[in-house]
């Protein structure tokens, strides 16, 4: 069965698909230890998620999870008004489409966040600090916390610019 980090690992590979990378290196850049990112491919390709033979995820089967089931796998929760690092609508490749209102806005917890807004539990705890080190991620992860969110308009957006996103880094 998949756990939240395996999407994380996946996505980091997936948006930076020229990049080398071990287990250490994948550790390292997304807060988690070399057996948890090993662990974490191996259930992703038991899954159909990732060749080990390639050494990349299989973009079509990954994409159809993220637009498809995510959101029933991982279903966000949502808790008050905290201080954080915005996500989903919040994040800034929304603005550029949407106007949302303070009220609207969402961010995963953390003490050293730029933005107030209502709190959303992250794939994983690590997230925040995995989107510092990497924009490309974090665009996916914002992307991603919008379909598990499920608001129509920026389910369709967001199903739309991470299609565009896996496509472009193929």
């Amino acid at each position: 069965m998949l756990l939240p980090q395996d999407i994380l690992v996946l996505l980091k590979l997936a948006v930076n698909p020229s990049r080398e990378w071990t287990y250490a290196g994948l550790a390292h850049d997304l807060g988690l230890s070399p057996s948890q990112v090993h662990s974490a491919l191996k259930r992703a390709e038991r899954s159909g998620l990732f060749s080990r033979e390639l050494r990349r995820p299989l973009l079509d089967n990954l994409e159809e999870f993220l637009l498809h089931g995510v959101r029933y796998a991982y279903p966000p929760e949502i808790g008050g008004i905290t201080r954080g690092v915005p996500t989903a609508g919040s994040h800034p490749v929304f603005q550029e489409e949407f106007s949302f209102s303070p009220q609207e806005n969402y961010v995963w917890p953390y003490a050293e966040g730029t933005q107030r807004g209502m709190s959303l539990s992250p794939l994983y705890k690590s997230a925040p600090q995995a989107a510092n080190k990497d924009p490309l991620l974090y665009t996916a992860m914002a992307l991603v916390d919008a379909l598990r969110l499920g608001s129509k308009r920026e389910m369709d957006f967001a199903k739309r610019r991470l299609k565009e996103l896996l496509k472009e880094n193929a």
